[in-house]
This record gives structure tokens, C-alpha cells and sequence, in this order.
């Protein structure tokens, strides 16, 4: 690949500018072929569109971040380098290190085009490219915090770095402590429903809880300890399952309304899970609508039906470092679409139902969507 640099005046690159949303992109890093950059999200993140490790104005970039290598920690702040350069990884020019640092194989220029470091046009491999390199830094929801351009000799590299010293606490980033956009609703599911539910597990027991990623184009189902540890039951009596429509309904589908003016009308899944002590149970962050086959989900619904554990609570770190908790019959509701995790068990079992809300214009794309799942997933027809 032959890259040029260029002034913009003339060519089509997408401009970012502070406070908008950045880009999510799903890209090739040393460590995992397809790394979902949207799970970001909680953290500072420094992007450095370098294009290439074999050159003056790349390897006077990587300098500047192996100088400060103590700041990128996996706990407040991530370095993620952006190459268009194949002999970066080939011939090893640069490695991850973590925590912390971590280089994506953009050889497609896939992030490159979104963050406007080459034109939108651009086709790598046929002949020069113009570039445009750059830092963007990202603040803890994945918004434009600032956008340094490479200048000759790294000149700009004083300003990037007061600009990540200057960096206050996570928490602090938006000048007052955030309050996730959840619902936590307690008196959902009566204490004898709850008890019901619990028993039934423990009768017949669970059966490991995978998680839906996107693979060759198909919605799969995987399972990996080190992301998900959990055992789900899938209830299959009628009955019990109009009682527990009926609670949602009743009790949750109005004040869903009030307050994100969003009326459910369906709900996915009768299952009962259990997060495991025993086995440090837990659920690394995620989002719950992001293959074709998880598309047209709108809430997540987690109902405690007990409270004798430690452990378990969820964040939604994009908004600060805040677990929350809801009581045994209690719902916490949130956006399918917000970053999410489970905390790692401490002490005891807990039991817990989750459903997921959608709508019918949803139920549609879910239909639609079908031809999109592994042969191994159950096709879904509206009128199910």
C-alpha cells in the first residue's frame, strides 16, 4: 500500500468533531478476529490512526505511547492502535500488550474510513491513498473527547499528552455521578411466585447459557466461560407461562411506557437462569441486540427471585461504576442496546427471570431475520 498525506480540501473524509458519537466497528486485533469495539464503553480511549509501524510518523506515535505505557491500564484508560500497513503484523512491527495497548489490522480500511483517516472512497491497494492521521480520544460513553492531528516530528504530541493527563476519574467525567438509564422496580413477582420459580429449577435443573454472536453472516449461539457462566431452564408449562405474561403485563408494560414511551407488546424467552458461586457465575460486558438474530429486542427484563447472595449485581459502566441490585421480586428493566455486565458471584445461587420485550413492527424484523440464524437456532413465526 502507498499512502500520501494530504491537507482534506479536496477529498471526501469524514469529519469528527467533539461531543459526537464515535463509529462502533467490529475489526481484527492480535488477539481476536473479530473484536466488538462498541464493548468499550466505561473506559477512556486513545485511538491512534498511525497507518503504519514502518515509517517515521508511525513508529514516532508507537514512542509516545511506549513512553506512557503506565497510563494505559485496562482500568481507566485504553490505547488501541489503528494499522493499514499488513507488514505491521507480519513482520511483527507491532504487538498487544496487555493490559492495556492493543493494535487492530485495519487492512480493509474499515475504521480507518469511519474515524477519517482516509477518504470515504478510498480502496486500499490500488495505488495511493491520501491519509489523514490522527489521536481521537473518546470519553467513557464512546464520544469524541478531542481529535489531535499528526504533525511533522510529533509535534502535537505535547497537547495529547496534557490532554491525557488532565483526564479526570471516570466517574467524574461528566462533572456529576450519572444515573444509568434503568428502571428498578420492586413488587413485580410476589414472594410465593418467586419461591415457585426457584423450586423449579431445582427440580429439574439448568443446562449451560451460551451467548449470540455474529459468524460468516449466521446468528450463532457460542459458549466460553472466560465471557458467560451461567445455567438457564426453560419453562415449558403453558399455564405457568400465562401467569408470569400476565405479571409483566400488568406490571411492568405501563410504567415501561411512562417512562420510555415505548410500549411492549411481546415478550422472548420464559426462562429461569442461576448464577453459580460454585462456579464464580457472571456475564462480561455486552449488548443484547447486536447480531441479526437479536435485532428486534428492546428491554431486558431481570427479575431477583431471591436475595440470599452475594454477588451478581449488574453495571452499565458507560455511566459510571455504579452495581445495581433490584430486591428478590423486584425488576430492573434497561435498553437492550446499553452496555451491560453481571458481576462475578461471591456467596449462593442467584435466581433470576429473563425475558426480553419487543413490540410488533420489532416482531417483524424478527421474522425477517430468520434467514439469518444457524440451523442450530429456532426459526420464529409471528403468530408464535
Amino acid at each position: 500500500m502507498t499512502v500520501t498525506e494530504t491537507s482534506k480540501q479536496t477529498l471526501s473524509f469524514r469529519e469528527l468533531e467533539v461531543g459526537d458519537p464515535a463509529p462502533w466497528f467490529i475489526q481484527r486485533t492480535g488477539s481476536h478476529p473479530n473484536f466488538n469495539f462498541s464493548n468499550m464503553g466505561g473506559f477512556y480511549v486513545l485511538l491512534a490512526f498511525f497507518v503504519s509501524a514502518g515509517d517515521q510518523a508511525g513508529q514516532a506515535a508507537l514512542r509516545f505511547v511506549e513512553a506512557r505505557r503506565q497510563q494505559f491500564d485496562d482500568k481507566k484508560l485504553l490505547f488501541f492502535g489503528v494499522s493499514l500497513d499488513q507488514r505491521d503484523e507480519s513482520q511483527g512491527r507491532v504487538k498487544d500488550q496487555i493490559p492495556g495497548i492493543r493494535f487492530f489490522w485495519d487492512f480493509d480500511g474499515s475504521a480507518s474510513r469511519e474515524y477519517g483517516a482516509i477518504p470515504l472512497d478510498a480502496k486500499l491497494g490500488q495505488g495511493q491513498v491520501p491519509i489523514a492521521r490522527k489521536w481521537v480520544l473518546l470519553d467513557p460513553m464512546l464520544r469524541v473527547r478531542a481529535v489531535v492531528p499528526f504533525q511533522e516530528n510529533g509535534a502535537e504530541q505535547a497537547e495529547l499528552g496534557r490532554l491525557l493527563d488532565a483526564l479526570p476519574p471516570l466517574e467524574e467525567d461528566a462533572g456529576v455521578a450519572l444515573q444509568a438509564p434503568v428502571l428498578m422496580l420492586p413488587r413485580v413477582f410476589e414472594p410465593e411466585l418467586c419461591q415457585e420459580l426457584v423450586a423449579l429449577y431445582e427440580e429439574h435443573g439448568g443446562e449451560e447459557s451460551g451467548f449470540m454472536r455474529e459468524v460468516d453472516g449466521k446468528t450463532v449461539k457460542l459458549h466460553d466461560h472466560s465471557i458467560k457462566r451461567r445455567s438457564d431452564y426453560l419453562i415449558e408449562d403453558e399455564a405457568l407461562r400465562r401467569r408470569l405474561n400476565e405479571r409483566i403485563h400488568r406490571r411492568l408494560v405501563t410504567p415501561i411506557e411512562r417512562a420510555f414511551q415505548f410500549k411492549a407488546s411481546r415478550m422472548e424467552r420464559y426462562n429461569i437462569a442461576c448464577y453459580e458461586s460454585t462456579s464464580r457465575g457472571h456475564f462480561m460486558p455486552h449488548r443484547d441486540n447486536t447480531t441479526k438474530g437479536t435485532a428486534h429486542r428492546r428491554f431486558a427484563v431481570s427479575v431477583n427471585l431471591n436475595d440470599d447472595f452475594e454477588g451478581g449485581e449488574l453495571r452499565f459502566r458507560e455511566f459510571g461504576p455504579r452495581w445495581y441490585r433490584p430486591p428478590a421480586g423486584g425488576a430492573l428493566v434497561f435498553s437492550c442496546s446499553i452496555l451491560h455486565e453481571v458481576a462475578p458471584m461471591r456467596r449462593g445461587k442467584r435466581y433470576v427471570f429473563l425475558p426480553f420485550l419487543y413490540d410488533d413492527a420489532a416482531a417483524e424484523i424478527r421474522e425477517a431475520n430468520n434467514k439469518h440464524l444457524d440451523e442450530s437456532l429456532t426459526a420464529y413465526k409471528k403468530s408464535d
